[in-house]
């Protein structure tokens, strides 16, 4: 049966599209290698259409279905379980740019266009596709949509659900829903569009996407401080967000511990500031005013903020390579993390007013546990996202501390961040990861009002099962 399943699949993808055993190999696993299935297969269609052919045939067959983009996922969201029975379904070959509109600021893309080849096509148009997140070079539209992807620009442009006006998706049986409506207002019945994002592919499977298009800032300016603590870190921004307003495009948190981990896993790369802080800020504004008023304006807010005592430290970048050199410390700090593995790594948001707090109180709490852990915590402060991830000690392996505590301490990050009414995940979506997580912070109706609408969607289950939706008990 599963030749019969071969061989119908490749009549429609093509003979060299489905991959079987070790040529399916490097799709089962994440990046990380954190995460591990098998499939019975790995179909790579070239358009919608037979991406409808290939899930129509599944559906048919009960055959699960595992959408997949970039495969970039923290967890575990893209990969298969272990039965061996599910079609990886790729959509990496979804690569073509549809249609360009600059007057009506919108671009149409396939699923499968990376998040870079995407901000490129924006930048050929003399626009601006505002979202960056640190695997751009390999993630794609269609897993950002999925994810409802942030990243480090949230702060002014919103998150992925924000920038996107319409979708195609193709439904659990294989029909397809053309939404792909460039509209800013239409009250016209409900918003299916988000229905799909944020949902992972467990409802549909996103094919292409209106994107919204922003003009190009005449200025942009990059600011690396030195702070004492959290505290410091909120009222800074809150002076330069007064000041400043709308212009705040970027104010990213490193703890001291993330810089001395980035530092040494990008070997030959200094820190900004001469002297060692127990916090840093990369701040980031970008502005319709030249150049060198858009500069006057955050030095004088920084001027301030130092005045104050909340800044200790504080450069300015005075060139693009300079301002490149800031965000590869902050960009790097997950590959640094990857690395060096045995991080736990929690995804949390929490109202900023209790960002301090919750740092302050929760560090504790993990190093009581484990008293030598390193503090890796990071994130974009402006939108309330810290990434709270402690690492192994050096003298400990990566497979000893996550055995040992690795789900203690993601319980302790977790429910502190639930307790000050924070989610478990801001930007990383829940994947199987966290799946089971949902029932102690969501209610039971919330959940109940989910699955009613999956099986409305997929009553066989098929499309990602075992994804994002926890089991209900009676």
């Amino acid at each position: 049966m599963s030749q019969q399943h071969l061989d119908s699949l490749r009549a429609i993808v093509g003979e060299t599209h489905v991959l079987c055993g070790a040529d399916a190999v490097p799709f089962e696993s994440d990046y990380r290698s954190v995460f591990h299935g098998r499939s019975l297969c790995v179909a790579r269609p070239a358009n919608t259409r037979d991406v409808s052919a290939v899930t129509a045939y599944c559906y048919a067959n009960d055959l699960p279905v595992v959408p997949q983009g970039g495969n970039t996922s923290l967890l575990g969201g893209s990969v298969p379980d272990d039965t061996g029975t599910s079609v990886i379904l790729s959509l990496a070959r979804l690569n073509r740019v549809r249609a360009l509109d600059p007057t009506n600021a919108t671009m149409t893309l396939d699923a499968g266009v990376t998040l870079n080849q995407a901000r490129a096509t924006a930048e050929k148009a003399g626009a601006l596709f505002p979202l960056r997140i640190g695997s751009e070079g390999s993630c794609q539209i269609g897993g950002n949509l999925s994810t409802n992807a942030g990243g480090t620009a949230v702060l002014r442009y919103g998150n992925m659900r924000d920038l996107v006006l319409g979708l195609e998706v193709v439904l659990p049986d294989g029909r397809i829903w053309n939404g792909l409506r460039g509209l800013r207002k239409d009250n016209a019945g409900y918003d299916l569009k988000h229905l799909f994002i944020g949902t992972e592919g467990t409802l549909g499977i996103i094919t292409a996407a209106v994107l919204k298009l922003f003009p190009v800032p005449r200025s942009v300016s990059s600011a690396f401080l030195g702070l004492r603590t959290p505290e410091d870190v909120l009222a800074v921004f809150n002076l330069i967000r007064q000041r400043l307003g709308t212009d705040v495009t970027a104010f990213e948190l490193i703890s001291s511990d993330a810089m001395s981990l980035v530092l040494s896993h990008l070997a030959g790369q200094a820190s900004p500031l001469a002297d060692t802080h127990p916090w840093y800020v990369l701040v980031e504004t970008s502005s319709n005013a030249d150049q060198a008023d858009a500069e006057a304006q955050l030095l004088a807010a920084l001027s301030d903020a130092m005045e104050l005592g909340h800044v200790t430290d504080a450069v300015m970048a005075s060139n693009a390579r300079q301002a490149a050199e800031f965000w590869m410390i902050r960009e790097e700090i997950s590959d640094a993390q990857t690395k060096a593995r045995g991080s736990v790594r929690c995804d949390i948001s929490v109202p900023l007013s209790s960002i301090p707090g919750f740092i302050h109180e929760t560090t504790a709490k993990v190093l009581s546990i484990a008293p030598k852990a390193r503090m890796i915590v990071y994130g974009h402060i402006g939108d309330g996202n810290v990434h709270f991830n402690p690492l192994r000690p050096d003298e400990t392996s990566a497979d000893e501390f996550l055995a040992t505590h690795g789900n203690h301490i993601a319980s302790v990050i977790d429910h502190a961040a639930s307790e000050l009414d924070g989610s478990i995940s801001a930007e990383h979506g829940i994947g199987v990861a966290k799946r089971d997580e949902l029932t102690s912070v969501r209610s039971r109706e919330e959940l109940e009002i989910a699955w009613a609408i999956k099986r409305a969607l997929d009553p066989f289950n098929l499309l990602n099962p075992g994804k994002v939706l926890p089991t209900l008990s009676n």
